[in-house]
Order: structure tokens, then sequence, then C-alpha cells
């Protein structure tokens, strides 16, 4: 069983920052990519980033330039930077594994972001 726990989710005034962190645990797959997804109020889930385990970085084109993400693969973690918040950010954040290997995906719970005056 694989567990995804995120951390740091918060309220913040626009133009400000916020880091999230998810720590992975259990039997995860060999090789994997991790990402960061986010669903606002009556929206689809999408996508924001991913890092894969050799550090390839992908960013959605509402948050390239503002989002940063990185792994610790010792730690089994991943983060993501979020500087220049905007109210269209706010949503609940998820935590993501994909393995490589064979395609089976993990969610965390999610943690909500609120950017607010």
């Amino acid at each position: 069983q694989v567990q995804l726990v995120e951390s740091g989710g918060d309220l913040v005034q626009p133009g400000g920052s916020l880091r999230l962190s998810c720590t992975a645990s259990g039997n995860i797959c060999s090789i994997y990519d991790m990402g960061w997804y986010r669903q606002a109020p009556g929206k689809q889930r999408e996508l924001v980033a991913t890092i894969t385990s050799s550090g390839n970085l992908y960013y959605s084109g509402s948050v390239k330039g503002r989002f940063t993400i990185s792994r610790d693969n010792a730690k089994n973690t991943v983060s993501l930077q979020m500087n220049s918040l905007k109210p269209e950010d706010a949503a609940v954040y998820y935590c993501n594994i994909f393995c490589v290997g064979t395609s089976r995906q993990y969610w965390g719970q999610g943690t909500q972001v609120t950017v607010s005056s």
C-alpha cells in the first residue's frame, strides 16, 4: 500500500507564496514520476507540474515561471514552491505518483490553497 501525505496548504493573499510538500511511504514502485494536480470548485482536476525520476520537469502554462517543483528521491518527497499566487490558483492541490512500469497511480488526500485578500 502506498500513502501520500500532503501539507502546506493555507490562506494567502494575492502575490504571496506557499510551499506544498508531499511525502510518499509504503511499497512504492521502482521508477515513478511525481506531480501536483489541482481542482477548483466546479472544475476538472488539472495537471500543475510533474517531475520524473531523472529530474525532467513539466509545468502547465498557467503556472510556468511562478511555480517550481522539486523532489528528493532519498526521502520520497515532492515539493511545489508557489510564488506570485493569483486568485485563480485557489484549489485543492493533490500529490500524485505515476508508476512508469505499470501506469498505476496513487493520490494524496489533497491540501487546500486559498488565495484571497
